[in-house]
């Protein structure tokens, strides 16, 4: 790992990040000098599905500075071998990888790793031809609001309890996570309560607000939409809206919407209109069996009726009319600067239909046409990369590459089991009987966390090395530019909060990595507050405001810490990514530019021998190391030896980021 060939997507690598279709780009290829002697390489294209090789030529020595890093005494540092090709981007999306010859052995480059047998083009490089996401995207620093639990304003107690709903009280009230009330349990959130919180949203770093759904429905999530046209009346009307977006923007920050492709819900005016109602012309918009009395709900849920996308009728009103879903909320008064996609991975497939492709290609599309600075990201909650490959999500909402692996790395790995007594005293409700999840009983309360849908007892604990594979596997497939856009998220709303998953600590190194890695850092609302729940409901909890008992651990100062090491360091938003160290309990790697690096190191636990890393791997001069950023009693310290080695301790779960001088590419 410390001295394989080395390529990635960002400035260092890629002399275009968005080229032109029928455009040559420069691509380069950074040989480690501890790698060996490299006779030739040669940078392997697909074009219309069939491989092309170009040779690639060796750049000067002298232009990357090795001079100046042999006086340093560290002279393999500088001695690293830059070979550069150009690469015509035949498709939109263009495929490549490295093929190279060293010693007598023959290595194959991609966007996994570096290996000595043929592997598949699924892992290939990906340059996207045309325009990409908004400048600002990469940058963001995503927080993520429930709107029905994040604060109520004196406008909420004028509205009464809807008649779908269950009254509850904001500080007593527990959330109950698995029960036949858990959708109608109605806290009354408004936006109005957010307009008044935005001083808390701007102290932790935040710079991009995510609203879950804000129309009108009849649930407390508000996924099951009764109507497009307007915002729902309990949190204020179209109205608040307009001004929560104002004020938003009047901060210098971004707001975006929740839009679901997949289905409305039961009660929406369009699926009302063509229930039992086969001569509608809203019949075509959803997937009805004879006389439109049964249909395709999302999951078998009815409340979720289906879209189908070969209408020609939805995709009018839903995306390309003047009013459509996806227009009305981007334009004036209401102004949103995106919107998040609700199931996009399931949007357009049924069975043998898949449009999913043409109908997110429709959607971004009209985006741009409407905006081209709104950002557009989609849900998609498995193997995520075959559907974002930069010409229609601008990034994915997924919790393969990055969430799941972490909760693994940092698991707690053993979940107390409680007696009935302290279940019921839990759950404030009577819950001697069983539900089943997966196959599963497991009571209305529980002490372990869902496992997003994996049918066992919480995350099983595996190594540093076996996330870096995890992460890989999964990420290898996006684009340079879609993994930018990704959103790393160590909880949501639709998952148990990270605080039970994971070891004492370990929240602040999940946090950690989750700012340092290559994409959006998403902050569920509550994280920062330590909040807890076994599952996406029961985290849905309503924030503290009035009540500190219910503060878990106050890691406000963190997360403001995190984004603005972040603000501060935009190469950590777009600097490349070389890993460098992920063994057991301690991982470490490096983003890097031209103007500046920044080296990461994490451990889970005390690491009181310590670790050794070669200087060269860094390829800098120990002494340029500077501290940035130590999270957690047990951060990693340094030492440096005059044999050119850095070695790194930890007395507990902790991390350190530390800055680096820039990377002096050959010109």
């Amino acid at each position: 790992m410390l001295f394989q060939p080395h390529h990635d997507g960002s400035a260092l690598y890629v002399d275009q990040l968005h080229p032109e279709l029928g455009s040559t780009v420069r691509v380069r290829l950074r040989v480690p000098a501890g790698f060996g002697e490299v006779e030739k390489v040669w940078l392997r294209s697909v074009r219309d599905a069939e491989p092309h090789y170009d040779a690639a030529d060796r750049l000067p020595f002298e232009a990357n500075g090795g001079a100046d890093l042999e006086e340093e005494g560290s002279a393999d540092a500088g001695a690293d071998q830059w070979w550069e090709a150009h690469l015509t981007v035949i498709n939109p999306v263009q495929k490549y990888r490295w093929f190279v010859q060293s010693s007598g052995r023959s290595y194959w480059v991609n966007a996994q790793g570096v290996f000595t047998h043929d592997v598949p083009d699924a892992s290939d490089f990906r340059l996207v031809a045309g325009p990409g996401a908004p400048a600002w995207a990469p940058q963001a620093v995503m927080y993520q609001i429930f709107v029905d639990r994040f604060a109520r304003s004196s406008q909420a107690d004028q509205h009464p309890t809807p008649e779908w709903a269950i009254a509850c009280s904001w500080d007593d009230t527990p959330v109950i996570g698995r029960g036949p009330e858990t959708p109608y349990q109605f806290y009354g959130g408004d936006l109005d309560g957010i307009r008044e919180k935005l001083d808390h949203l701007v102290a932790v770093g935040a710079t991009l607000v995510y609203l879950t759904p804000m129309f009108a429905a009849r649930s407390n999530h508000r996924y099951d939409a009764s109507a497009f046209a307007e915002v729902d009346p309990l949190l204020g009307g179209d109205d608040a809206l307009v001004r929560l977006v104002e004020e938003i923007h009047a901060r210098g920050l971004k707001v975006m919407g929740d839009l679901t492709t997949n289905h409305s819900g039961d009660m929406h005016e369009w699926f009302r209109a063509s229930f039992r109602n086969p001569e509608a012309p809203e019949s075509e918009m959803y997937y009805f069996g004879e006389g439109n009395e049964d249909y395709v709900a999302w999951l078998g849920v009815p409340s979720l009726p289906k879209f189908n996308w070969h209408s020609a009728h939805l995709r009018k009103r839903f995306v390309l009319d003047d009013d459509s879903m996806v227009a009305r909320w981007l334009k004036p008064p209401f102004n949103l600067d995106g919107w998040r996609i609700d199931v996009g991975n399931m949007t357009g497939r049924h069975g043998r239909d898949d449009l999913n492709y043409e109908v997110a290609k429709i959607i971004r599309e009209r985006v741009t046409e409407l905006n081209s600075d709104a950002l557009l990201l989609a849900e998609s909650t498995s193997d995520a990369s075959a559907d974002f490959q930069g010409e229609t999500w601008h990034g994915a909402m997924t919790y393969t590459n990055f969430t799941r692996p972490v909760w693994q790395w940092l698991s707690r790995g053993e979940w107390p089991e409680l007696t009935q007594e302290q279940v019921e005293e839990a759950a404030g409700v009577n819950t001697a009987t069983l539900l089943s999840v997966s196959g599963i009983p497991v009571p209305a309360v529980q002490t372990w966390p869902d496992f997003y849908g994996v049918p066992q007892k919480g995350p099983d604990r595996i190594e540093a090395e076996e996330l870096l594979a995890t992460h890989l596997n999964f990420i290898a497939g996006f684009p340079w530019s879609v993994r930018l856009c990704n959103m790393n998220a160590i909880d949501t709303h639709d998952t148990a909060r990270a605080a039970l998953a994971v070891i004492p600590g370990g929240q602040e190194v999940a946090a950690a990595l989750q700012f340092s890695l290559p994409g959006i850092p998403l902050v569920f609302a509550g994280d920062e507050f330590g909040l807890e729940g076994f599952n996406g409901e029961e985290s849905r909890t309503p924030m503290p405001w009035d009540d500190p008992s219910r503060i878990k651990r106050d890691l406000r100062g963190i997360y403001r810490a995190l984004s603005e090491t972040r603000r501060r360091h935009p190469v950590l938003a777009d600097g490349g990514i070389r890993w460098l160290f992920a063994e057991g309990d301690a991982l470490a790697f490096i983003r890097e530019s031209d103007d500046e690096s920044v080296l990461f190191m994490a451990t889970r636990k005390a690491l009181e021998e310590g670790l050794e890393l070669p200087v060269k791997a860094l390829c800098h001069p120990a002494t340029d190391i500077e501290t940035l950023l130590t999270i957690g009693e047990g951060a990693p310290t340094l030492s440096t030896s005059p044999s050119g080695v850095v070695r790194w301790k930890s007395s507990g779960p902790g991390v350190s980021l530390y800055r680096l001088p820039g990377v002096k590419a050959p010109a």
